[in-house]
């Protein structure tokens, strides 16, 4: 929790002392942000270390499977109206990362702390936080990640009886499930788009009856709850019923969806909705993401998506026919090397979009296009595919370190 005492021991000054000297040193070397490999260093000299810089912070957690990143910054933004905030912008979510940035937050009053799903009760233990978000989860990278029933197990077993206010997404069965052995639930209507991996129930097994908007188990009784927050339109509702307009410059429902759940953590910390979401409005992009670049002369906006859940989101935000589309996939380490997640994303919606595929895998996504009867041409590389695009601009969407590639070939 907040308070002004330093709690940062000689060991653990001379562990974040070191951290930064190896961060900035990787840095030098064009070998990325440093903050992983600082944040080891980090960890090594002081395993305690993530736990004692989180002493002095008031923490809220950021998991999902997607939109972590954006919502922690939105939710970061929104509380910037309350103190200083500390961040793990960049989206370094795994214990090493989140100790490097929280090293670097010697005066700040709030962490706002984006966590892989694999390491949300670990790091809750260390940070003692006082809000978790949990916006949705579905099935990424095959080959090394849980099946989602049992990453919600462990969400389940690692929030049981935690001190902090969740607030979760009341329209994600698995979300529901995992949130509901906590004692303190806010619970936010903010929509769930990808259905595919929630129709048999989290509790019990059996199937899910989903009418409309509603969702129950017809035999164990496990319901959605009611939700005090709600996404509605272009608006967020509040507890009390008012209704707040969101005026966001991220595209999409999906953002939309993510602003109500951060607009409902910035309440848990006094902020008012209007203020969260007026303070929101300033984020443009993030990492990169939603980015407008020039490009050959071309404008290029480059939209990340890693998993079925994801490419259906982003396809619902492109621009429409006959708007050309650079799809992208690798399928390097942090990308996950099973590229099977392919044929669960339906591919039909880019029907009348001129399609150009281009990464490591391009064959792969070739195939799977042509199975769904669309029309692409496979490029070596981004300069031919812009070369080849019709004219207008062009929506690139791509994997995650697809989007890496794709940012430094364009300088952004």
């Amino acid at each position: 929790m907040a308070g002004n005492s330093d709690p940062l021991t000689p060991r653990a000054k001379l562990a974040v002392t070191a951290g930064k000297a190896v961060a900035a040193a990787s840095r030098a070397a064009g070998r990325g942000s440093g903050s992983v490999i600082g944040g080891r260093v980090a960890l090594k000299l002081d395993p305690d270390l993530l736990a004692r810089l989180a002493q002095s912070l008031d923490v809220t957690l950021v998991s999902a499977t997607n939109g972590k990143t954006t919502t922690t910054r939105l939710i970061a933004e929104a509380l910037g109206a309350a103190g200083p905030v500390v961040s793990n912008a960049l989206g370094a979510n795994m214990p090493a990362g989140i100790t490097s940035a929280l090293a670097g937050g010697s005066d700040a009053k709030f962490g706002v702390i984006e966590v892989d799903e694999k390491y949300l009760a670990g790091v809750a233990r260390d940070t003692d936080p006082k809000c978790i978000a949990l916006l949705n989860l579905s099935r990424d990278q095959l080959d090394r990640a849980a099946e989602t029933r049992m990453l919600a197990e462990n969400w389940r077993e690692g929030l049981a009886g935690s001190k902090a206010v969740v607030v979760a997404n009341a329209d994600d069965p698995l979300v529901v499930w995992a949130a509901s052995s906590s004692p303190n639930v806010i619970w936010v209507a903010a929509g769930q788009m990808w259905k595919d991996d929630a129709w048999s129930c989290p509790s019990c097994g059996g199937v899910m009856q989903r009418p409309g908007d509603d969702w129950f188990c017809g035999e164990c009784g496990f319901r959605r709850p009611t939700p005090s927050w709600a996404l509605s339109g272009d608006h967020v509702l509040d507890p009390h019923g008012s209704a707040w307009p969101i005026h966001l410059q991220l595209p999409g429902r999906a953002n939309k969806a993510n602003a109500a759940s951060s607009a409902a953590v910035a309440a848990v910390f006094g902020v008012p909705p209007q203020v969260a979401l007026e303070r929101m409005y300033r984020v443009q992009a993030v990492a990169g993401r939603y980015d407008v670049v020039q490009f050959m002369q071309r404008d290029l906006r480059l939209l990340l998506a890693k998993n079925p859940a994801g490419w259906l989101e982003t396809f619902s935000l492109i621009d429409p026919p006959p708007t050309p589309v650079i799809l992208s996939v690798n399928a390097r380490g942090a990308d996950g090397t099973d590229t099977s997640w392919l044929w669960d994303v339906d591919y039909t919606r880019l029907t009348g979009h001129p399609i150009f595929v281009i990464g490591d895998r391009k064959l792969d996504l070739a195939v799977r296009l042509e199975v769904a009867n669309q029309h692409f041409q496979v490029c070596d590389n981004l300069d031919q595919a812009v070369q080849q695009a019709p004219p207008g601009r062009i929506e690139v969407i791509a994997n995650y370190t697809a989007f890496q590639d794709l940012r430094r070939r364009v300088g952004n």
